[in-house]
């Protein structure tokens, strides 16, 4: 059973409210949880301190029993001080659609000009040696 630490949505329409939950990780969404770690709140202000709550201490027990946390728990965590996160690179991600599917045949056309350079240089290697071997056993 692998556990995650996650947020559950709750609140109603147009107002989230999220739940800091431990859950399995079959489980849905807002489904069955194991326990309540904290909530978020992120309709308050950034700078309130009861935006965010969480038990850390209950957080860091369960994440040496082996529970894994989400992206945005890991942030969460992150700016705690608990764990440190991997920072992501995603640098096609402001470039529209088109202009990327025009990038990635550009690429395609030039992998494959440069594998056809490769060959014809294999090709005329392979024809030097076999006029040298001919030079050779004359």
């Amino acid at each position: 059973m692998s556990l995650v630490i996650r947020l559950a949505r709750a609140g109603t329409k147009k107002r989230p409210f999220y739940h800091v939950v431990l859950a399995d990780s079959r489980s849905p969404r807002d489904g069955r949880f194991i326990e309540r770690l904290g909530y978020f709140n992120p309709l308050m202000p950034k700078e309130k301190t009861e935006r965010l709550k969480l038990d850390l201490e209950k957080v860091q027990d369960w994440m040496k029993k082996g529970a894994q946390p989400s992206d945005r728990v890991s942030r969460f965590l992150d700016a705690a001080g608990i764990m440190t996160r991997q920072k992501r690179n995603n640098p096609t991600k402001a470039v529209p659609r088109k202009e990327r599917k025009v990038l990635a045949e550009e690429a395609l056309k030039a992998k494959e000009e440069a594998a056809a350079a490769a060959k014809a240089k294999a090709q005329e290697k392979a024809a030097a040696a076999q006029a040298a071997a001919a030079e050779a056993a004359k």
